[in-house]
């Protein structure tokens, strides 16, 4: 999965803001990854955790060590570790989260359980992400319009 969003192109050559795929590993194995330790890893360390894959629980476990590991080589501090959620929104292809639906009819946007359910899990996470509060949401809509929900 190494599949990058348009919304996300102004900085994927760089990788100097952490990239949907790798938030989703990340929230897949349990590490917060603060963006000041992103920035500290090299461009190819930054590169093979977009690479490696993170889906199997022998992956996940792998993901979460070798990730672990870079940040205390990196920082001296390990990673905060996150609760993994069970069943998480994006892989529930049924039901659109409600914050979603209230982000998306800001827009004046309906999404449908067929609109959510023909997204990717990557995209479901992306629209998951982008609606916090607290986010950056100018991303939300840009999102919106590439996954031609608009």
């Amino acid at each position: 999965m190494t599949d990058f969003f348009e919304f996300e192109a102004d900085f994927v050559d760089s990788l100097r803001c952490i990239p949907m795929q790798v938030r989703c590993k990340l929230d897949t194995c349990g590490i917060k990854l603060k963006l000041s330790d992103w920035n500290q890893m090299t461009t190819t360390e930054r590169q093979a955790l977009v690479e490696l894959p993170c889906t199997t629980e022998t992956e996940i476990k792998f993901y979460q060590e070798h990730i672990q590991q870079l940040i205390i080589q990196r920082t001296g501090t390990p990673a905060t570790k996150l609760p993994i959620e069970a069943h998480p929104a994006w892989l529930d292809s049924a039901t659109v989260p409600a914050n979603i639906q209230e982000k998306a009819q800001e827009l004046g946007v309906t999404l449908t359980q067929q609109n959510w359910a023909s997204l990717t899990p990557l995209q479901r996470f992306a629209l998951i992400k982008l609606s916090h509060p607290g986010h950056e949401n100018k991303n939300f809509k840009r999102a919106i319009a590439e996954f031609h929900l608009l």
